[in-house]
């Protein structure tokens, strides 16, 4: 990496790396909870760069146990690092187990990225003089389907008896619970539900282990009968919408109940294409979930039923109407029942997003580039840009990438830009690309509000070393650019948590069937992390994916994130709009990942100044599902 020379300290270079060595065995003496072999590590590095991650480490390990002075040292030191508030939150949470109230008040206003274990430490700690109101406040976190942090227990317990948390409270945690197959927290509610709503924990666990069987031999009607049959139904829904169809006997359940089967039965069955998901939808009536309205509309889009678009977007509350996915599918819904005045209104302020909804709506509206009327004026200033390089934070993210931490370097660059304006920010993103931090330079450019650099948003490195690679495999460079920078935002070391490696994000797997058809006999699974293998590697096996799907990128997309399998099953039993596609892919990361390719690759087309061609057309039409079409590339990439 060609990091500027200012960034290093002045010893040599072994010199340099001897001290990484020593750090990163620090790191593994922290991690592994070795206080003594830290803290012989720690006297070699007192100059070190990251000597504050150390002090961190030590003070860690030992936090229960810690003088308060010396973690009050530690947080009022001038270095400014997300360390300080990480070590102030652990700090709190030592202090809330031991009820060490007065200190905890005095160091909580300071906490920057607050979570729910220590906000409920916070509200005990207001309990000791406001009892009723921490109450009333706990209840606002009462009512999800997940675990909550133990330190919630103590106000979730105290607003139950006080009636703060009402039975009926407990009634809607424990569906919640259901629907969210958490078992653990619907068994610890059951004891608070009157006995019409009680159901033994013997019949909850049966309706999780088995259905079907459940549903068989189910023979009690009380509420909290139907509400573990339903959550039966649910289960086997999930399955298949048809079998529990088949299961299902309205006659013992009341209205909402009803509705409330069809809701689920609806979304699960848009998520498997289901023909009939939307007619479920309609008899579900209107009290759906933000999520349940979300898989209604996209019920309607498959269908290309324009007005069914429409009911089901005004259906949704203000928030989740603003979504920018939900104002352009409004907005095409306008426009398809002619009501072309009102789709204005909301396609023209969204035609100003850098986003995929944006340059969609764009097109809609001037037929053109959604950057088109943006001038990119920025000029780097090396005085901000040697400023930017001196701060301690700075130095110490160069230093956490040279070792190859980029996770903690991540969070340090963050940490440091956070108050930057959009000048400070396109100066610490060119600052980052002449380090080679692609990454952390896209992450600088994507913050500006007014002033924007595409160049910068959009980087284009290793054109050299892609170009015969590009051309071998007939691949349109800014689709392949567009890729690269969803997968590894151009960090040449990334490595994915489930094995995926380099700039293409390759598993080990797939890289076996990539060179074994380009015949590579003598290949190793640590060629990989080479960044020419790696792009080799991947320019073959987007150009395989590419020919087995109609050469449309919307398909190869998916098919590279989620596996051809899956992206197959996901096309239509009638052609598809490819933004419709796209949107009603069932899985949220595919879903996400294949809109922002497409949108990368129409940037990428506009820097690389190509003939102009709308997202749309690059988005084309998905061609219904064939049968025949048989699997010619692995499930994984």
């Amino acid at each position: 990496m060609k990091l500027l020379i200012l960034l290093f300290t002045l010893l040599s270079l072994p010199a340099l790396a001897d001290q990484d060595d020593t750090f990163l065995a620090a790191r593994d003496a922290y991690k592994q909870g070795n206080a003594k072999r830290l803290d012989s590590y720690a006297h070699q590095l007192r100059d070190h760069e990251l000597n504050l991650y150390v002090q961190y480490y030590q003070l860690s390990l030992a936090l229960d146990n810690t003088e308060p002075n010396q973690v009050l040292r530690f947080l009022a030191r001038s270095e400014d690092s997300p360390l300080q508030d990480k070590l102030r939150v652990e700090w709190l949470k030592s202090l809330g187990k031991q009820q060490k109230w007065s200190l905890f008040n005095g160091e909580f206003r300071k906490v920057v990225n607050s979570d729910n274990e220590l906000q409920c430490y916070a509200l005990q700690a207001r309990a000791q003089t406001q009892p009723k109101e921490a109450m009333r406040e706990a209840r606002g976190l009462w009512f999800t389907g997940r675990d909550m942090p133990s330190s919630c227990n103590p106000l979730f317990e105290a607003a139950l008896n006080a009636g703060v948390i009402s039975e009926e409270d407990a009634w809607k945690r424990y569906k919640l619970a259901l629907e969210s197959n958490n078992l653990g927290v619907a068994r610890r509610i059951l004891e608070r539900l009157s006995p019409e709503r009680r159901a033994p924990v013997s019949e909850l666990e049966a309706a999780a282990k088995n259905p079907v069987r459940f549903i068989n031999h189910s023979r009690s009607h009380n509420e909290g009968a139907r509400a573990l049959q339903l959550f039966a139904l649910q289960r086997i829904a999930k399955q298949s919408p048809d079998q529990a169809l088949s299961y299902w006997d309205p006659a013992p359940f009341s209205h909402e109940e009803r509705q409330y089967f069809y809701g689920w039965l609806g979304y699960e069955g848009v998520r498997k294409q289901h023909a009939s998901a939307l007619k479920w939808y309609k008899q579900a009536g209107s009290d759906l979930s933000d999520e349940q309205l979300a898989w209604r509309t996209r019920a309607a889009l498959r269908e290309t039923n324009w007005q069914e678009v429409l009911t089901s977007i005004n259906m949704m509350d203000d928030l989740q109407q603003q979504e920018s996915t939900w104002r352009y599918w409004k907005g095409r819904a306008l426009l398809a029942l002619g009501k072309s005045n009102e789709a204005m209104k909301l396609l023209a302020p969204l035609s100003n997003e850098f986003s995929f909804y944006g340059q969609l709506a764009n097109e809609e509206i001037s037929k053109n580039s959604v950057i088109g009327n943006v001038r990119t004026v920025f000029q780097p200033n090396r005085q901000i840009i040697e400023r930017i390089a001196a701060m301690p934070g700075v130095r110490r993210t160069v230093a956490l990438y040279r070792i190859g931490l980029r996770g903690e370097a991540t969070k340090e660059w963050a940490w440091a830009i956070r108050t930057f304006n959009d000048n400070e920010l396109l100066n610490a993103a060119e600052f980052a690309r002449r380090n080679e931090m692609y990454d952390r330079s896209i992450g600088a450019a994507d913050k500006t509000v007014s002033s924007h650099d595409f160049s910068l948003r959009f980087p284009a490195p290793y054109r050299d070393e892609l170009e015969s690679y590009l051309q071998d495999n007939h691949l349109d460079d800014a689709w392949v650019y567009g890729l690269m920078r969803q997968e590894s935002r151009f960090a040449n070391v990334a490595r994915s948590n489930v094995g995926a490696t380099g700039l293409m994000q390759i598993m080990p797997a797939t890289a076996r069937w990539i060179a074994r058809k380009m015949g590579w006999s003598n290949y190793r699974d640590s060629m990989l992390g080479n960044v020419d293998v790696n792009l080799k590697m991947g320019t073959f096996y987007m150009r395989n994916i590419l020919s087995t799907f109609d050469n449309n990128p919307v398909l190869a997309a998916a098919a590279y994130n989620a596996g051809p399998g899956r992206a197959r099953r996901w096309r239509g039993d009638q052609p598809l709009e490819g933004a419709i596609y796209a949107e009603t892919i069932p899985f949220e990361e595919t879903r996400d990942y294949v809109k922002k390719v497409m949108s990368n690759t129409q940037f990428y087309a506009i820097q690389f100044g190509g003939p102009w061609r709308s997202l749309r057309s690059r988005l084309g039409i998905i061609a219904a599902k064939n049968p025949d079409n048989q699997r010619a590339v692995p499930d994984e990439k």
